[in-house]
Order: C-alpha cells, then structure tokens, then sequence
C-alpha cells in the first residue's frame, strides 16, 4: 500500500522514456511491444508531449497519494526518483548512447557500462532503493539493496544486447538488430556472444550475494527477480 503510489510512478517514468527513445531524434523505432510507437500512432508532437505529461505527473503521483510514510522518507523517495531520470540518469545514459552512435568500435567497455548503467539501471535502482525506503529499511540496508539493483540493472541491459542479434523483430516486440544497423556499441560486438553471457550471469551472482544478507522470506521476490532477467527471451 504505501509502495503502490511510487510504483505507479515509476511505470509513468518508464513509458515515458520508452515513447522519448522510440522518437525519431532519438533511436527511430516504429515498433513497441509489437504494435506501432506513440509517435507512429498519434505523431512526433503529441508523442513529445505525452512523454512530458507523464514524468510531471509521476512526481505529483508520489507527494499526492503516498500515505502511512514519514515525510523525510517520501523526500528521500522522490530524491531518488529524480536522480534517476536526470542528467546523472537516464537522460545522461541517453545523451551518451546517442553521442557514440555510429562509432562503435571507438567506445570503450568502460564507457558502454556508463551509458547501460545510467540509461537502463538507474531505473530499477530507483524501484529498489524507494520500494527499500518506504518500507523503512536502515540506511545499510538501502546501500545493500542499490548494489543488487545496479547489478540486475546492468544484467538487464547485456541480455537485452544479446537478445537484439540473437532474436527476431516478432520475438522481441520491436525492431531487432537495430544496434548493429546503426553502430552503437553493445556487450556481444565488443565481447562477443560467449562473454557477454558470461557478464551477465556474474553480475546476477554479485546480486544474489547481497540478497544472502536478508531473510529469505523478504528477499524472496528479488531472487525471482533477478532469475526472470536472466531467462527472458524478450
């Protein structure tokens, strides 16, 4: 009950930034989930503008409606959320996806990890991290359940990497081998298919091992969590 509101919140943030990136200024997809983007449906204009709705009301959503919390830990709450969309978030993970586009073999694996890490995992840390403070977890714990997050976060990004040169656009929903026609870099051109696995999967053990420090009835869910990113084939 007193996650819902942020939980919402964040589904508000995520579509958003998957209507932005469809844009044609941005990754030019004409497909989503398997039917056509914002922007192919109701144009470029309204699709800019839905996206903006959207984050505005996302912040509204969480001070309007989360109740039973203490006031500092909806702050903190609403301090992480931002974090997470702004320049040190997925706008900045974006700007630099789009700045190394077309010059693949010059970007580092330093710099790929800085661009999945902030474009992709920041958003699932935010998710952990609130759902952590609303449920008035100690400042330890908080750390703790970040480190699993970026971890999953990351991991999420090298299958999805992988799934884009490995799966079709009918399994995946929308456009595959979309990186690879445009030269960005991704995990399997840099590491190759075998080691990009191999990332993926050590990342997800580093995030099982700090879930070890939880009881198992609470960390229950994030263990499945972590399974299901590394499984899906979509």
């Amino acid at each position: 009950e007193q996650a819902m509101p942020t939980a919402v919140a964040l589904e508000m943030i995520h579509t958003m930034s998957l209507i932005h990136d469809d844009l044609p200024s941005m990754d030019n997809d004409d497909y989503r989930r398997g039917k056509l983007t914002n922007h192919k449906v109701y144009g470029e204009n309204v699709a800019i503008l839905a996206g903006d709705a959207m984050l505005a009301q996302s912040f509204e959503h969480i001070a309007r409606n989360t109740e039973n919390v203490e006031p500092q830990r909806v702050l903190r709450v609403i301090s992480e959320v931002g974090r997470c969309v702004g320049s040190l978030g997925l706008v900045g993970g974006q700007y630099v996806d789009i700045e190394c586009e077309g010059d693949w073999e010059n970007t580092s694996l330093d710099t790929l990890k800085w661009i999945h890490t902030h474009k992709t995992a920041a958003l699932l840390e935010a998710a952990v991290v609130s759902g952590a403070l609303l449920g008035g977890a100690s400042d330890e714990e908080v750390e703790d359940l970040r480190k699993f997050a970026l971890n999953i976060g990351l991991a999420f990004q090298v299958i999805d990497d992988i799934l884009d040169c490995t799966k079709s656009s009918e399994e995946l929903g929308k456009t595959a081998g979309k990186d690879l026609a445009v030269g960005k870099a991704t995990y399997p051109s840099l590491l190759g298919l075998e080691k990009s696995r191999q990332v993926a999967d050590d990342l997800i053990a580093e995030a099982k091992a700090v879930l070890a420090k939880f009881e198992p009835s609470k960390s229950a869910a994030l263990y499945a969590l972590a399974d299901y990113i590394t499984m899906r084939q979509n």
